[in-house]
């Protein structure tokens, strides 16, 4: 019989020099809601549960995707899109990274912003989350879809929302850098230091203390400073829970030791296979590591992501994978990750020889990561079961394939436990044209618990996603 957990507060953290660890949700903590019930208390005075929560992601990568025209012999394996439609759907090798997950994912084609459908593709971009009017010479953005989840279901948590990119910071107009805005299409500043991002959730309110600073610098990791706080707070705790906590610091351990080898190329100048050099001291202020490592990089910023998700401190958040027309570190990507001789936006405008089979295996290269992403949502639990049963990310660009800011590529991953019906190709059409993407906004947004009436230019939410 498996031993039952003492009673413990949702709040309670694991400290040691200068670190207050969040904890995941453990059974303990139910029982503490419980007691506090009983006792005529609040019970989010003892952390208890405040009913199933649900998530949303958005994960975004630019320059659209890869779509050999039929009659080219590489348009069977290479194209971003699957063959066929329905349940019944073939994906080619763009997407068959995700395949252990098909029963829990939904890939659609035909949606885009109406507005944004004549733009150049890297200027729609602006608008992936809004469906902002960019047509003339103002720059007339709106809020962003994660926003107004974060401004609806973001008040209970640490962190509204998370808004994180590669490059950081806000960008410029059709090179953003953040796909987030506030009202009046306001840019929200992403975060891209792993280390800012990882100190903020585990060294307090006012970051890393001195005791912090000075285990850091004898190579302590967070794991190592809790041990002890850990060791005390297991012995109370039944099996599961034990397992569940045990799991959880192997999980940080692992995120914190990807961060620290993505920070040791910090001070070391990088030669990309082209040639030409990066200087190691832009990783001061731009995250260097990605240009080394990216898909080191990338995960660890998914890890990030599963963290925060699954301590609760935020329930929504954004992630750009890359920027627009071959700007910031993501242009390289290809150069590193694959050896390709070139960059990410010149593969998009390239017609040579092989052209097709390099950007089909780019996009792949972009999937694998998303993939780590979905499989560790899948991995990680709280309450209520896997983080992705409750958890709705939709993964996609704004255009479909070089400047075409129509038919953009998407998949939705997750949510089965929020009556998503997943498992097919799903080709969106209205009066002869695309369906308007913010029908699939909207959509999310509904089933994500967000009371809003209309999204963007949505004419009603997408019929049969959701059941």
């Amino acid at each position: 019989m498996t031993q039952r957990s003492q009673k413990i507060d949702r709040r309670t953290v694991l400290r040691g020099a200068g670190v207050a660890c969040a904890l995941p949700w453990l059974e303990a903590m139910s029982h503490g809601a419980q007691a506090a019930r009983q006792s005529g208390r609040d019970p989010s005075d003892a952390g208890g549960d405040q009913g199933p929560a649900k998530r949303l992601c958005f994960v975004y990568f630019p320059n659209g995707a890869g779509l050999p025209p039929k009659n080219d012999p590489a348009h069977e394996q290479w194209g971003w899109f699957p063959h066929g439609a329905g349940a019944d759907y073939r994906p080619t090798k763009v997407l068959e990274p995700l395949a252990p997950y098909r029963d829990q994912l939904t890939i659609l084609g035909g949606y885009s912003h109406p507005k944004s459908r004549r733009l150049l593709g890297h200027l729609a971009g602006d608008t992936w989350l809004t469906g902002g009017d960019l047509r003339g010479s103002a720059y007339l953005n709106t809020i962003s879809a994660d926003q107004v989840a974060a401004a609806a279901i973001g008040r209970t948590t640490r962190y509204r929302s998370l808004v994180f990119s590669t490059d950081g910071g806000v960008g410029y107009k059709s090179r953003i850098s953040t796909l987030s805005f506030a009202a009046g299409g306001r840019p929200i500043p992403a975060e891209h230091r792993q280390r800012a991002i990882f100190e903020r959730y585990f060294g307090g309110p006012s970051g890393p203390s001195e005791d912090r600073r000075r285990a850091s610098a004898r190579n302590k990791k967070i794991v190592d400073m809790v041990l002890e706080d850990a060791g005390a707070l297991r012995r109370g705790l039944g099996g599961d829970d034990a397992q569940r906590l045990d799991e959880y610091l192997e999980a940080v351990s692992g995120v914190e030791e990807q961060i620290r080898s993505n920070e040791r190329w910090s001070d070391v100048p990088i030669t990309l296979p082209s040639g030409g050099p990066i200087d190691g001291d832009a990783g001061v202020d731009l995250n260097i590591a990605a240009a080394v490592d990216p898909a080191g990089y990338l995960r660890a910023m998914f890890d990030l992501l599963v963290l925060a998700f699954q301590t609760d401190m935020t329930r929504v958040a954004t992630f750009m994978m890359a920027r627009e027309d071959g700007m910031g570190f993501g242009e390289n990507f290809p150069k590193l990750a694959l050896g390709i001789e070139k960059g990410h936006h010149t593969i998009s405008h390239d017609k040579s020889q092989g052209h097709w089979e390099e950007w089909g295996r780019y996009d792949r290269w972009l999937t694998e990561q998303f993939a780590h992403f979905v499989k560790r949502l899948q991995e990680s639990h709280d309450q209520h079961g896997p983080l992705l049963d409750r958890t709705l990310v939709m993964y996609g660009s704004a255009c479909s394939t070089t400047h075409n800011a129509n038919n953009y590529p998407t998949v939705l991953a997750g949510g089965s436990a929020l009556g998503m019906n997943h498992g097919q190709y799903r080709i969106g059409q209205e009066h002869g044209h695309d369906a308007p993407m913010g029908n699939v906004l909207l959509t999310l947004l509904h089933t994500a618990g967000v009371p809003v009436e209309s999204f963007a230019q949505s004419t009603g939410v997408v019929d049969g996603l959701v059941g």
